[in-house]
């Protein structure tokens, strides 16, 4: 397996952790009314389109020239 490859495997199980992490806080936020699980959802969520974004940067990376 290529570097390139582990990299690209990482930050999807990343983008999936902070997705799930996310709506549990949200939920939580629901269900509770606390803000600070409010804060944790969207920061989460910020995150989670931060690496969304980086890993469509990775599309050439590893191509032989």
């Amino acid at each position: 397996m290529r570097l390139i490859t582990a990299h690209r495997i990482l930050i999807l199980a990343a983008i999936v952790f902070f997705a799930v992490y996310g709506l549990l806080q949200l939920r939580r936020y629901l269900d509770l009314n606390e803000m600070s699980a409010l804060a944790q959802g969207i920061v989460s969520a910020v995150i989670v389109a931060g690496l969304i974004l980086y890993y469509r940067t990775l599309k050439g990376w590893g191509e032989r020239l």
